[in-house]
């Protein structure tokens, strides 16, 4: 199963490898379209590669799904949290009822009866 795994993520890094090579162009990335920022004075402008581009924009969009994702899950994760707080209550009431019923009795026949 390793080799798998290793298999597929060297898989990965050489596709980005070959996609970082054909894209090393340099871009100028802009905050404002050019008609918004010359009345307004500013224009922040970053050049970079392109390759750092498209790396950065798929890296912010898993960022956001990720987040969504998690904000989204949050009634199923609070599900399942009082479940689980039901569940241990319920098996401690479970052996305090089981203790109850042996009360008085022989240890072993308790034990065994505790263990089926």
């Amino acid at each position: 199963m390793k080799y798998i795994r290793y298999t597929f993520w060297g898989i990965v890094a050489i596709a980005l490898v070959i996609v970082g090579m054909a894209n090393r162009g340099i871009v100028t990335l802009r905050a404002m379209p050019e008609a918004l920022a010359g009345p307004l004075g500013i224009s922040p402008d970053i050049e970079l590669p392109l390759f750092m581009a498209i790396f950065i924009g798929v890296g912010i969009g898993l960022l956001i799904g990720f987040l969504w994702e998690w904000v989204r899950e949050h009634r199923m994760r609070a599900d399942a949290r009082a479940m689980g707080r039901e569940r241990d209550a319920l098996k401690r009431e479970v052996d305090s009822l089981k203790d109850q019923k042996h009360e008085g009795k022989d240890e072993i026949v308790a034990l065994l009866d505790k263990a089926s």
